[in-house]
């Protein structure tokens, strides 16, 4: 009889132990001679050593299915110990799987030139009105990479600007009251890192959510950065952030020229961006529209309104005289 420690590196206990330890509990049922005992991310078994170590052969096998799909099935197990390949879940097109194995993919042709200019270019602009899932997107190909090892940490950013509202009333130290800023970019994460596993990436600096101001000073290497909300960025800001890219990393500057809440006389960076960088080589921009909107149908109409309203008195500060107003020359 001997003892082997297994330690779960990757996948997260929860979501391998399944809903009240049913896996562990049936792979108990499976490997009957065997004592098997799971604490966090340790299982310890004792029995025979062949058997033991066929076991810890198994448990492997199944974490790479889990790290994977973000879950772990009955049916999995069972292909796993019987010897046979696990029957993959359908992944064409799906970028990531998220909680419980949810299939994040592109769902607009749109959001499938952002997956194609990420893999084409070291820097993308992904510009449209808001519930396009620019962001989303953008998070889940920063997660894929992170988690196909392909880089070894995600910094997400946005600026603080204030849309109506002041920092100083807002209660509790600078981490509450810029919190509510980023809280968009903990909402994407929390759909496809389970919580635990984005605990520890969090507390391990792995992933990042900071200010725009944070990053003054760096040298983002080995990185997949989103910077979201980039109307509201200065020129100067935009040009700090830009120039924070470092050795095999990759940038997502997301944003909606609609949507700037900048004082009037200050000019948004990322339209200036988009000016300056116009025709340089390893830049990608993908423009959505309101057909990209995946949110509630009533969004779209509400952005279609707004462009309509905003449209009509462009026109009328133009010069151009009122139709319900007397032309004076009559």
């Amino acid at each position: 009889m001997i003892e082997r420690i297994i330690i779960i590196e990757n996948a997260d206990p929860a979501s391998f132990y399944g809903v009240n330890n049913n896996n562990m509990q049936l792979l108990r049922n499976l490997y009957p001679k065997l004592r098997i005992a799971a604490r966090g991310s340790v299982i310890k078994v004792i029995g025979d050593e062949t058997e033991t170590s066929e076991f810890e052969q198994k448990i492997h096998k199944l974490e790479e299915y889990c790290v994977r799909f973000n879950h772990l099935t009955e049916d999995a197990i069972l292909d796993v110990v019987r010897g046979e390949q696990p029957r993959d879940k359908k992944s064409d097109g799906v970028i990531i799987f998220g909680i419980n194995g949810k299939p994040i993919s592109a769902r607009t042709p749109n959001q499938q030139k952002l997956v194609d200019a990420f893999q084409a270019n070291d820097l993308t602009f992904a510009l449209g009105p808001a519930g396009t899932g620019k962001t989303y997107i953008a998070i889940a190909l920063a997660v894929k990479a992170l988690k196909n090892k392909e880089v070894r940490k995600i910094i997400l950013s946005r600026p603080a600007v204030e849309a109506g509202e002041k920092l100083g009333f807002l209660p509790g130290d600078m981490k509450d009251k810029i919190d509510p800023y980023l809280q968009p970019l903990y909402d994407a994460l929390e759909d496809m890192i389970p919580a635990m596993k984005l605990k520890e990436y969090m507390e391990a600096k792995v992933i990042q959510i900071a200010p725009l101001a944070f990053m003054r000073g760096r040298t983002l290497n080995d990185a997949v950065i989103v910077l979201d909300e980039a109307q509201n960025t200065t020129t100067h800001q935009i040009k700090m952030f830009l120039t924070r890219l470092g050795m095999n990393a990759k940038m997502i500057i997301t944003g909606d020229a609609t949507q700037i809440d900048l004082p009037r006389a200050t000019t948004s960076g990322l339209i200036h961006a988009l000016r300056v960088l116009k025709g340089v080589k390893g830049i990608g921009k993908v423009e959505f529209g309101k057909k990209d909107i995946v949110r509630h149908a009533l969004v779209q109409r509400i952005v279609e309104a707004y462009e309509h309203f905003d449209n009509e008195h462009e026109e009328n500060d133009c010069g151009c005289p009122d139709n319900n107003e007397p032309d004076n020359n009559e």
